[in-house]
């Protein structure tokens, strides 16, 4: 049996032990504005965990595990499908959601499909900078030069589809983004360079008061709303419960909702969130108030203006923090 020591690649966040989504978006920001990133690829991988291949899974984790014991509790559990209107129906592909198992095994089938062949494909064909940041299925590529970036997503294309995958043609898109790209696209004659959206937050190439570039982070609209409307549906089921019982659940949500949101540059969409739901309760919503200060994070990063200049968690050594696969 092999070592059990985790082995996945550095940029690769998901679902992995002392790791999570501030983290990869804090690598995401770090590499955006310290490095040499003109062009982004916002990979969106079709369907992911509905199309992954048993096949290709199975001789994945039998590779890694040797233990056939295990290894036929998983393709068991694989072929287990799931119930449909009350119906038993049998998986041929994906894996289970909500299953505790399926963000690990998510991982194991992209660490090979993608994240090995993306790391060679780097160290092997790119001249220019390349930073590579994955949530499970949540993929961002950043690069120097538009003609790399147009060769590594031809090559990635090809490369999903030989491992039953598939980019979305609508979602995946290369754009030009980074600290020059307003400068570059206005020499042109084009206007602002787009934005796009990784973990819950739109990025965007901004100006700081002083007029240096700022990568400017905030909650996509689309999630906002949607977790207003959630809010406003379960605030209607507890009309009838005591107002102190209806403002500790309150306070506990918005707690959460700016323990997350609560970057620097999403301040401004933080009050538009307050002001929006001042209207489903507002002496509730008050109580929440005290939790809402853009400083109320976890973890942080040079981002956050906590972190150690050019690392990705805080190391002072690690100079490469795209690069490193041993993290």
């Amino acid at each position: 049996m092999q070592s059990t020591k985790e082995d996945f690649l550095g940029f690769s966040y998901g679902f992995r032990p002392g790791r999570g989504q501030h983290d990869a978006l804090d690598a995401l920001a770090v590499g955006i504005t310290r490095t040499k990133v003109n062009w982004i690829v916002d990979a969106d991988i079709a369907g992911f965990f509905d199309a992954v291949s048993h096949e290709w899974l199975m001789r994945f984790v039998e590779y890694r595990i040797g233990d056939r014991r295990i290894n036929r509790l998983v393709r068991k559990w694989l072929k287990a499908g799931v119930m449909e209107e009350g119906k038993l129906v049998s998986a041929q592909a994906g894996t289970p959601q909500g299953a505790v198992a399926s963000p690990l095994l998510a991982n194991i089938y992209l660490h090979y499909v993608f994240d090995l062949r993306a790391d060679r494909w780097r160290k092997r064909h790119a001249r220019g900078r390349v930073i590579i940041v994955r949530f499970a299925d949540d993929i961002i590529i950043g690069f120097e030069h538009e003609g790399e970036a147009r060769r590594f997503l031809a090559d990635m294309r090809q490369r999903m589809e030989k491992f039953a995958l598939s980019l979305h043609p609508d979602k995946t898109r290369l754009i030009e983004f980074g600290r020059y790209a307003a400068e570059h696209r206005a020499r042109r004659g084009l206007g602002k360079p787009e934005t796009f959206n990784f973990l819950g937050f739109t990025h965007i190439c901004g100006r700081s008061s002083r007029g240096i570039f700022q990568l400017k982070r905030q909650t996509r609209r689309d999630r906002m709303r949607a977790r207003l409307r959630a809010i406003k549906e379960e605030l209607q089921r507890r009309m009838h419960e005591p107002i102190p019982l209806q403002g500790k659940w309150l306070r506990q949500v918005v707690r959460g909702y700016f323990t997350y949101h609560a970057v620097p540059t999403n301040s401004k969409n933080g009050s538009l969130n307050l002001q929006e739901s001042s209207c489903l309760y507002p002496e509730s919503f008050i109580l929440g108030r005290a939790h809402a200060s853009p400083s109320n994070t976890q973890g942080g990063s040079p981002v956050r203006e906590s972190r150690t200049p050019g690392s990705v968690r805080g190391v002072l050594s690690n100079e490469h923090p795209y690069r490193d696969s041993q993290l």
